[in-house]
Formats: C-alpha cells, structure tokens, sequence
C-alpha cells in the first residue's frame, strides 16, 4: 500500500476511535448517573410500592423509575445549571417555565398564559367559597378573602415584550365579579401592593412572590378589612431585621436551572434583611398558655415567603395560626384546616383565605374537585 494512502487511513481511524471512546465514556457516565439514583434512600422509598407483578403491568413502576431519574441524579442540578447558562447566555431565555422581562425581571409564565376552561373554573370555585362563607357565618365565624395579585398585573412595565394573554390581563376583574354574585366580597390587594411598588420594589425580581415590604403591606390591608372584627388582641408584637444582609428566595431563578451559580451566568439575585416577629408572652396561667389562636390563616406559598405570617401577626395585633402549603393552590390549605383537629374542637373567630389569582381560572385537579364537592 502507498505510504500517503496507508497515513490516510491511520488518520481517518484514529477520529473512529476518539469518537468510539467518547461514546463509551458518555454511555458509562449515564449509567453510573443510574445506578447511583437507583441506589439512593428517597429512590428505594418511592421503589418500594411498585417492585410487584401488577404495579409493572399497570405502568407504575415505570413512572417510579421516570421520576427517580428525573429528580435524583447524583449530578441533576449541576447538569440543569449548565443547560440554565447556556441557554441564559446565547438566548437570554428562561426555559419553558419562566419569561424574562426587562432589567433582571423574571416572571412566571404561569401567571400569562392562557388555560382552558378558565370561565368555568372561576365559576365553580367562587360557588365553592360562597358557600363556605355562608357555613362560617352561621357558626359566628368572619372570613376575610385575600386575593394576591399577579407580579405581571403590578409590574407590567418591567415584562418588556413577555407575552401576556388577554385572557390573563382580564383574569383579576373576572374573578372579583364571580366572586362578589356569589356574596364574597375578596379584598382585592392589586392597588395595594401597586401602591408599595410605587414607593419600592413589593416583589423579588428573581422570585414570583411579594418581597417583605409587599408582604407586610398586604398584611395592613387585610388588618383594615378586619377592623372592628372580634377576636382577642395582643399587644407587644414586634418585627426585627436582621443585621447584615442574605440572599433572598429566588424560585424563578431555581425554574431556569440558576439558582446554584454565581450572579455573572445569571440575572442578579435579590438580597434582604431578614424579618422575624416575635410573640410577648402570654402572662397568663396554664389554661392561657394553652388557648389556641382566634385568627387561623390559610394560605398559599405567598404565605410562607416574607414574614408574611409575621406581618399579619403585628398588623392585627393577635396571635395566628397559620396553614400555609407551597403550591396547594385555591384549595390546599383550606382542605387540611377544615379537615383537621383544631376546625372540630376550637375552630377561630376569623380566618383569612389567601391565595394567589393565578390558580383560580387553572383547570380543576381531581384532588380539588373532590373538596369542591364536598361544599355543594
């Protein structure tokens, strides 16, 4: 064989091999990333239930398995983080779960898309509160509806060409309406947090929900609703901050993929002073210490962010028991309090219901319908 011939074939096999390597590299480092989730305690726990013939035959097991490798990797979030640059980077895109506004503005698309049904939904829960309203008023109970407002509907000037469906911009007003054929006057907070916007910012850039100034502004909002309301006081409730500064919650930065790296491969994340309120004691004897709250709280992942719960504490001056669930939407909280010992044995005086206006005109889960049809 001619010496050019025989270099030009050495040289044609030797990308063959690199790429037959790499290959074998690529394929040994996914299986390692398997075996290791496979391997893990929280994996072996979702696992359990389905290691049976019927849970195979039914897809479960399958599904455990999808979820196992979707949630636990051994190197899930430094591989998500690298996608999050990349893509932050050459397309300034936050992934199909979060729109990037103007300035370091994140917005959930949550809140601007469109949903099916959106009519219907807002119908059926307004009926559902209507109806819980009328129960608590006949126990003597007063109910204060605390409706959160979208970040886009107080910050519209910072999306900056975000798409943001007409069906969402007309969302608050229509819900307002079914809720007031219905007798439920919601206290609407969109000019009040507008109103602390226009003093400073009332949301995170980096986060979907209020910041501790919205949060405690919405907190005076609903005081001023319950004004007059009879329900045992306290006073000597008091908020402090913290002395130096810490990074604040950044759940839209987590949806893009960035919340593990550093503010120079992403949009700048927030900081705060951290609030925490405290309780005087009580003063009292036993029985005292004992009694429980006359305020329950039920709310959204808006009520477990900023000190709300401690805002609401020193705006109405009184104690409060809060139920708070991360993503239970319109009607998670309310399920777990009226479901559980404190409803039956010493239900409050008043009860504030928060939740965000995003999750009123979504589609209805077969877990919410269930509690709908139970107020029927």
């Amino acid at each position: 064989m001619p010496e050019p011939v025989a270099e030009k074939q050495a040289w044609l096999r030797t990308p063959a091999r690199i790429l037959a390597v790499l290959t074998i590299l690529i394929m040994g480092f996914g299986v390692w990333q398997g075996v290791r989730a496979l391997s893990t305690e929280a994996a072996q726990q979702r696992l359990a239930p389905t290691l049976n013939w019927e849970a195979f035959l039914a897809g479960r097991f399958a599904a455990a398995i999808n979820h196992v490798m979707a949630h636990n990797l051994p190197l899930d979030a430094e591989l998500r983080a690298a996608g999050g640059v990349f893509r932050w980077a050459l397309f300034r895109s936050g992934g199909p779960q979060v729109r990037v506004g103007c300035e370091g503005w994140l917005f959930l698309t949550e809140e601007l898309r469109p949903f099916p049904g959106a009519e219907a939904a807002i119908a059926e829960r307004a009926a559902a509160l209507g109806r819980v309203q009328r129960m608590l008023a006949e126990r003597g109970i007063a109910l204060v509806v605390a409706l959160v407002p979208d970040k886009a509907r107080i910050y519209p000037d910072k999306l900056c060409g975000a798409p943001w469906s007409a069906q969402s911009q007309g969302r608050l007003a229509a819900i307002l309406a079914a809720f007031r054929a219905e007798g439920v006057e919601a206290l609407d907070l969109a000019p009040v947090l507008a109103a602390a916007a226009a003093r400073g910012p009332a949301h995170w850039r980096t986060d979907t929900h209020w910041n501790q100034e919205g949060a405690a502004a919405a907190a005076a909002a609903i005081a001023a609703r319950a004004a007059g309301l009879a329900y045992d006081r306290r006073e000597g409730i008091r908020t402090s901050f913290a002395a130096e500064e810490s990074e604040a919650p950044a759940d839209l930065l987590r949806l893009m993929g960035l919340d593990i790296v550093p503010d120079g491969l992403r949009p700048r994340r927030d900081r705060q002073r951290l609030a925490i309120t405290t309780l005087p004691e009580s003063g009292g004897g036993l029985l005292d210490d004992e009694a429980l709250p006359q305020v329950a709280l039920l709310g959204s992942s808006y009520s477990a962010n900023a000190n709300f719960h401690g805002a609401l504490q020193q705006a109405l001056a009184a104690p409060v028991t809060a139920i708070a669930q991360q993503g239970g939407g319109f009607h998670g909280a309310a399920e777990a309090f009226f479901g559980g010992a404190t409803w039956r044995e010493s239900p409050p005086r008043l009860i504030v219901w928060e939740f965000p206006e995003r999750v009123v005109h979504q589609p209805i889960t077969p877990a919410e319908r269930a509690f709908l049809d139970r107020w029927r």
